[in-house]
């Protein structure tokens, strides 16, 4: 099927490789599909949302309410996530995975919250064993009921204030990278902030010691929100979805997701490059390349509704683009 692909591809009215990367998304969407004439079905993005007890050590410059707040806001559709999506006709799920508020059942939220916000890694593992395994479960039964919607193209963000502190250490543990190499101003930290953040995450890893398994790894530093967004990312794969990975957080948590089922790349598309400083080292430990690069550092899968209708342009010149003979024109001799 590939060389079918690649053949259509090269055939279209435009010399080999015009098109760039268009062409690259083509080849792997429609390998994806395994068609020639791939479609995109219910685009959606799921906003994971949990709270951090690395939070109340100094690491962000905003206060944990601000998660809460962030997902009313969400349901309200006053977020950059809810203005993107809503432009380009894709659906938004949002997840209460552990967020330190109760919302009250409400009729937009999904309710898989475990706790209410994990304990600080500083002192203690984030979450035991159990909430490590409901989370997984979580994560793949969101995303099989997604599935059965028609779905076949889905993004994943988060909302957790804290949890680029998260990142940084997963990152450090599972690249062997030191933790100034993986760390950023998250939120927006000033100089002083990120001296902190450093020690704090540099102390949490000497109270922790070595650890390579990536359940031990994720159940000690990471949030509720990404570890259910782990397992949404795994059955999107099992699912034979495209999955949009957006900025920094979510690519730390598909780095951790390759550690489980290294195939998953294969359905995978980096939507663009983060401006947290980690970012760009990350995405050269995965050796992939992302679309965009607009500065971006928000977060909520914003970067998967800005990068959605670059896809959708690589289908559908891929489905509706004349080719040299059908249109006529001559081709390289």
């Amino acid at each position: 099927m590939k060389d079918k692909l690649q053949d259509q591809i090269n055939l279209k009215t435009k010399p080999i490789g015009a098109l760039g990367l268009l062409e690259t998304l083509a080849l792997q969407i429609g390998n994806i599909q395994q068609s020639l004439s791939p479609i995109l079905n219910n685009p959606a993005i799921v906003v994971f949302s949990g709270d951090h007890g690395i939070a109340n050590e100094s690491v962000s410059a905003y206060p944990q309410e601000v998660t809460h707040q962030m997902v009313l806001n969400f349901i309200n559709d006053g977020a950059a996530i809810n203005v993107f999506s809503k432009q380009h006709g894709i659906s938004v799920y949002i997840v209460d995975a552990g967020v330190n508020f109760n919302f009250k059942n409400h009729e937009k939220i999904i309710d898989n919250k475990i706790s209410y916000g994990t304990k600080s890694f500083l002192k203690s593992k984030a979450m035991q064993s159990d909430q490590y395994d409901q989370c997984i479960v979580n994560g793949k039964t969101i995303v099989k009921d997604i599935a059965s919607q028609g779905t076949n193209i889905i993004g994943f963000g988060e909302m957790g204030i804290g949890n680029t502190s998260s990142s940084s250490i997963i990152m450090s543990y599972i690249c062997k990278y030191p933790i100034k190499d993986c760390i950023g101003r998250g939120t927006g930290i000033n100089d002083k902030q990120l001296k902190n953040k450093i020690k704090i995450l540099e102390q949490s890893k000497s109270f922790h010691g070595s650890l390579n398994n990536i359940e031990d790894i994720l159940s000690s530093f990471g949030g509720y929100e990404m570890v259910q967004m782990c397992g949404a990312m795994l059955e999107a794969y099992n699912q034979n979805m495209i999955i949009l990975v957006d900025g920094f957080i979510a690519s730390t948590i598909f780095l951790a997701a390759t550690k489980i089922n290294p195939n998953i790349i294969e359905n995978a598309i980096f939507c663009h490059l983060s401006n947290e400083n980690a970012h760009a080292l990350l995405l050269k430990y995965l050796d992939v390349d992302p679309l965009l690069n607009l500065g971006l550092r928000l977060g909520e899968g914003t970067g998967c509704a800005l990068a959605f209708p670059i896809i959708q342009s690589s289908v559908n010149f891929l489905n509706e683009m004349a080719s040299f003979e059908s249109a006529g024109v001559a081709n390289k001799s």
